[in-house]
Order: structure tokens, then C-alpha cells, then sequence
């Protein structure tokens, strides 16, 4: 198998494994380093397969007003699912984070054939929900630097042994240059969503992710990189004074889509 199939293996996979669980899956989607061109497979270093589901309430859950589903599940493998209702994903994609709106863009999903026809309005506007609030948008790539920034060193149970071996975690960095490269693209040259979320410095953010700069020389590149990327977001959003401009088409887009799913999903059930 090549890359591309390995990879669908795994999601595939991960879209069985809620199956058999019970879930009503509407579309299960990669997230993560495998849509940068990120991801690595040598003898150093293993990129897992994450995904992200949403999935849909039962009438009972909607009527009797249950908690939202929202759980991130670990495999034997310790791959990741987040799992997420309809009704919660759908109001992240509002909040404009890279985590999530990726997931529109990649090319790795899986949809439930029975929702297909609602859901392709959703990925055909996928630019339009990737702007629905350009500055929310921005102050989500910056304010991810700086969470990468303040985990670079932070002994984590998941990256303790990094932060043991490099004095540092290679892959926060690689993060903190990845959104300095995406804020960029994003704020400054205007370009495609789809075009942001690849880097043009991928084979030295990949050495980065390996772990080949020094703990000093890590947390300088870190520091400076994340002040350079605060930099762009200021001078993008006015330091915060400049009002959000909302993208009506997008937002009308997840509610329409949300909307046509949900009353699918409960005739169905009411038959």
C-alpha cells in the first residue's frame, strides 16, 4: 500500500471502530499532520492517524435535552478520535480554530452515504466557513502559537520523555513555526485556506519535528517566532480594536446543513 491508502486504512478504521460503538457517524475526518504534508514514517519518528468525528444526538437525547456528546477517544494504539455532536462541532467551526476547520479541507474522510447529499454543500463552501470571521480566525492561530509556546517545555505525562531526551519537545516547535507560516499566508497574502494549511518550509519543519536543534537554540526560535507571529495578528486586527466582520454565507451554510441532518435523523427515527 502507498501512503495515501495506508492513511484510509487507519481512517477507515476509526469510522468501524464508532460503528460497532453505536454512534450515528455522520463524517469522520483526519486532522493533524498527515493533511500539512507533515507527516513522518522513519526508524525516528511515527506520525499516529487522529481523526475527528461529528456525530448525531438520538430524538430522546434533542427532546430530553442531554448533555452534548464532545469526548476525545484513545485507541490500544493510542491514535485519537474527537468525537463531537453535530451541534458542538458546527458551533467550533464558528470559533474559527485550524484544528477544526482543517477537517473540511482534507482528503481524507469518510461520510455517511445517507447524509452525503446534505453534507457536500459544507465542503464545496468550505472557504466560506474557513472566513466566516477572519479576525476570530487570526487570534486562533496566534493564540495557538503561544499554547505551543508555554508547552514547549512542560513536562506533560504525553510529552514528558520528549522534554527528558531534548530538553524541549520538538514537536510544539514545529507547531509555533507552522502557525507563524500559516498566519502569514492567511492574514497578510490573503491566499486560499487550503493553500495555508501546507507550509512551504515542510522538509525543515519536518527536521525540526525530529528533534535537530538544541534546547537553547529551540527555545530562542520558539520565543522569537511567537512574538513574530503576535506581530502579524496586531497589525492584521488593529491590536484588537478593528470590529469582526461576519461571513453570513457561511454561517447560514452549518445552520442549513445542521438543520437538513437533524430532521433526516429524527424522521427516520419517528417512522
Amino acid at each position: 500500500m502507498n501512503r495515501e491508502e495506508k492513511i484510509m486504512k487507519r481512517v477507515q478504521e476509526h469510522y468501524n471502530y464508532l460503528k460497532e460503538k453505536g454512534f450515528e457517524v455522520v463524517f469522520l475526518a483526519l486532522q493533524g499532520s498527515q493533511n500539512y504534508g507533515l507527516d513522518v514514517y522513519d526508524e525516528d519518528y511515527i506520525s499516529d492517524v487522529d481523526t475527528k468525528a461529528v456525530i448525531l444526538p438520538s430524538f430522546e437525547d434533542f427532546v430530553y435535552g442531554r448533555k452534548l456528546y464532545s469526548e476525545t477517544l484513545v485507541l490500544e494504539n493510542n491514535e485519537h478520535i474527537d468525537v463531537k455532536d453535530i451541534r458542538v462541532m458546527f458551533e467550533t467551526y464558528k470559533k474559527q480554530n485550524v484544528n477544526f476547520i482543517e477537517t473540511l479541507f482534507t482528503e481524507f474522510k469518510i461520510v455517511n452515504e445517507k447524509y452525503k447529499d446534505i453534507l457536500q454543500p459544507l465542503f464545496d463552501n468550505a472557504e466560506e466557513i474557513a472566513h466566516i470571521n477572519k479576525y476570530q480566525a487570526i487570534r486562533c492561530m496566534a493564540g495557538m502559537s503561544k499554547e505551543k509556546l508555554k508547552a514547549l517545555k512542560h513536562p506533560y505525562p504525553t510529552i514528558v520523555d520528549k522534554i527528558n531526551k531534548y530538553g524541549y519537545d520538538p514537536k510544539q516547535l514545529h507547531h509555533i513555526l507552522r502557525m507563524n507560516d500559516f498566519i502569514k499566508k492567511y492574514a497578510i497574502l490573503e491566499k486560499p485556506y487550503k493553500e495555508c494549511l501546507i507550509p512551504d518550509n515542510k522538509e525543515y519543519l519536518i527536521q525540526i519535528k525530529k528533534g535537530v536543534l538544541s534546547e537553547d537554540e529551540a527555545t530562542q526560535l520558539a520565543v522569537e517566532t511567537d512574538e513574530d507571529t503576535y506581530d502579524v495578528k496586531n497589525w492584521a486586527t488593529g491590536f484588537d480594536d478593528r470590529p469582526d466582520v461576519i461571513n453570513q454565507k457561511g454561517l447560514n451554510i452549518l445552520d442549513k446543513t445542521k438543520y437538513e441532518i437533524l430532521k433526516m435523523r429524527f424522521r427516520e427515527e419517528l417512522k
